[in-house]
């Protein structure tokens, strides 16, 4: 989900990355197939203090997975830097993996609107776009043709696949980490478990959540001196809380904490409606 516009300062350039790149990335070994969706609704506060809303709608059938999310600065922040945006990610599933094959995303703000899209195959990057083109920035790190193979979008990205058939709600599903391409920047993701903890929405969900420490680096396309992304870099105390989709192996962010000069950002699930789906019987003669 996006939350904010282009004129908002460092910390808060960080917050609304972070809570795009939210987090973690797929392990190898296949899951059974499963099926469920979820309907959630997320708000974004900062220092306590409402900044933004978002939506985030996730279907996950036995052979594809589609995502969308659409979201926008309110209260107080609006009146400094309003924006909104929407997103989504479409794929299929092989083995269990999920393997994107469409990402776009578009932020609008007062004075401009920016759109990416992306195409891939077998996790590496066939076509992407911006439009309108950005102007070449002599600082910013060249994104190589390797930067563009074994990744992940940032909405598949969030997709947190725990292998195996014990409870997926266990240390073992911050056991992973990778590599994401937004369209404009390569970067990597690590977590690290911490601890578990229990979570209520205002609607659905209501039960344990595995909390797991998150830390970024940048790769590539990005500028060095710019602050929000030292800040991201330097960061070793933001934490997602991971919450599952019915009838799946899934897990995704209930909760993100990111610490900012301005007070604790934080991203939180407001509804969180998630459903089993029935499997899908095959055709006979």
């Amino acid at each position: 989900m996006t939350i904010g516009g282009h004129g908002a300062t460092a910390p808060l350039s960080a917050l609304r990355f972070a809570a795009l790149a939210v987090l973690a990335l797929l392990a190898a070994a296949p899951p059974a197939a499963a099926q469920g969706k979820l309907d959630a609704r997320y708000e974004v506060t900062l220092a306590g203090i409402p900044v933004g809303k978002g939506t985030w709608v996730i279907d996950i059938s036995d052979d594809a997975y589609s995502a969308s999310a659409s979201g926008g600065t309110s209260g107080l922040l609006q009146a400094f830097a309003s924006g909104s945006g929407t997103g989504g990610s479409q794929g299929r599933i092989v083995g269990g993996a999920l393997l994107p094959q469409n990402y776009s995303a578009t932020v609008r703000s007062s004075k401009k609107s920016e759109t990416i899209r992306m195409s891939l195959a077998a996790g590496n990057i066939k076509e992407f776009a911006i439009e309108p083109e950005p102007p070449v920035d002599p600082d910013r790190i060249v994104v190589t043709e390797a930067h563009r193979r074994g990744v992940l979008d940032p909405m598949t990205g969030s997709l947190l696949r725990v292998p195996g058939s014990a409870d997926p709600l266990s240390p073992e599903a911050c056991r992973a980490g990778g590599a994401i391409f937004d369209g404009r920047m390569r970067y990597e993701l690590r977590l690290d478990y911490k601890r578990m903890e229990t979570v209520r929405a205002e609607r659905g969900y209501s039960g344990p959540a595995v909390v797991c420490a998150v830390y970024f680096t940048p790769i590539a396309g990005y500028i060095p001196d710019r602050a929000a992304i030292k800040w991201l870099a330097a960061q070793r105390n933001i934490e997602a809380w991971f919450a599952p989709i019915a009838g799946t192996r899934i897990l995704v962010p209930f909760r993100m904490m990111i610490p900012t000069p301005l007070g604790m950002g934080m991203l939180e699930a407001t509804q969180f409606l998630t459903q089993a789906s029935p499997p899908r019987v095959a055709k006979t003669q």
